[in-house]
């Protein structure tokens, strides 16, 4: 506990001496503390601060109880990039980054919008160690860019060695795939009509039977929620006629056939796939569907937490609960763990 003391007092002071009433470490712990219990409202923080008013002072030293407003204020002020970080480093700090798979993908807090704009809300992107649930790294994402130059700039500091960053066909970039390969990581991406050419090629090798002798191929089948779905991955054993696109570090492709049924109900969809990692459709098939993993965590945020419906006005409270938010299922799960 004197650890998680360590690391919050780290975080800069925004109030002036004179007015310093309650230690801003001890405002953050009961703020983590009550969002670890899924708590999304100011008041309710307040109310579970009171009624474990014991645990909090035997655990922590903490002596006095904050009021809501003085939660909403330190939340307001302190600097919620700086907080998140520090939230960050310890759960890193704690499970470590174990996991072959890093997974990129933006979130916006409904929220935030506003008027009809949904655009304009808070987008917070996140690298998200699928084995572990640990993220990584977030960055805020503004009105006047979006995420593909925000991911290009945390791979400046993202340790990716001998790991496989996934990311949803936005990424699918020359730019993005050279910084990945030159910081000696792999990248898997989907492909769609962000690079037409490329899409158009892969698709036209996968669809025209002529090629079948030039693909591996593997099917698994699984039940789930009454549908039965069967998933066929087919990998191009020979890409050298993809050189005249000069992908960076591009050595497989391949395609992902899903066929559901369920009472005589049929969908089907395919999806197509490039990657610097080499290997068998297997393989790359559970690669790809390690992606979904950060949306089930998105998904979480929002209705396990109730993000999506969190009324703060300023970036910094959104920022603080997002990371605490993201904190609490990683703390969850390694506590479940068997030792």
């Amino acid at each position: 506990m004197e650890e998680i003391r360590a690391q919050m007092s780290t975080i800069e002071e925004p109030r002036h001496p004179s007015y310093v009433k309650y230690a801003l470490e001890d405002i953050l712990i009961i703020i983590m503390c009550g969002v670890l219990c899924g708590l999304d409202t100011l008041g309710d923080l307040v109310v579970y601060a009171k009624s474990k008013a014991d645990f909090q002072r035997e655990t922590f030293g903490i002596e006095k109880i904050p009021s809501k407003a003085t939660l909403g204020r330190i939340l307001s002020m302190v600097d919620g990039k700086q907080n998140g970080d520090v939230i960050l480093d310890v759960l890193r700090e704690r499970f470590g980054t174990m996991g072959e798979v890093i997974a990129v993908d933006g979130k916006a807090i409904c929220s935030t919008a506003r008027g009809e704009n949904s655009h304009k809300a808070l987008q917070i992107l996140s690298a998200y160690v699928t084995g572990s649930g640990i993220t990584l790294a977030q960055e805020t994402i503004h009105e006047k860019t979006n995420e593909i130059p925000v991911f290009q700039e945390m791979l400046t500091y993202l340790d990716i060695e001998s790991k496989v960053v996934t990311a949803d066909a936005m990424h699918c970039q020359r730019e993005t795939s050279r910084r990945i390969v030159q910081k000696k990581g792999d990248y898997l991406f989907g492909l769609k009509e962000n690079q037409p050419s490329l899409l158009a090629d892969v698709r036209l090798f996968f669809e025209d039977n002529i090629h079948r002798d030039q693909w591996e191929s593997c099917q698994t089948a699984e039940q789930n929620a009454g549908w039965i779905e069967k998933r066929i991955c087919r990998k191009a054993t020979d890409i050298s006629w993809l050189e005249v696109h000069k992908w960076p570090g591009l050595r497989s492709v391949f395609a992902i056939e899903r066929i559901a049924e369920d009472h005589g109900h049929h969908r089907e969809e395919t999806s197509y796939y490039i990657s610097s990692r080499d290997a068998c459709p297997r393989l790359l098939m559970d690669l790809a569907r390690e992606h979904w993993k950060i949306e089930s965590m998105h998904w979480m945020l929002d209705v396990t937490f109730s993000e999506d419906s969190c009324r703060f006005l300023s970036e910094n409270p959104h920022k603080t609960l997002n990371s605490l938010r993201k904190f609490a299922p990683a703390l969850h799960k390694h506590f479940l763990e068997p030792v």
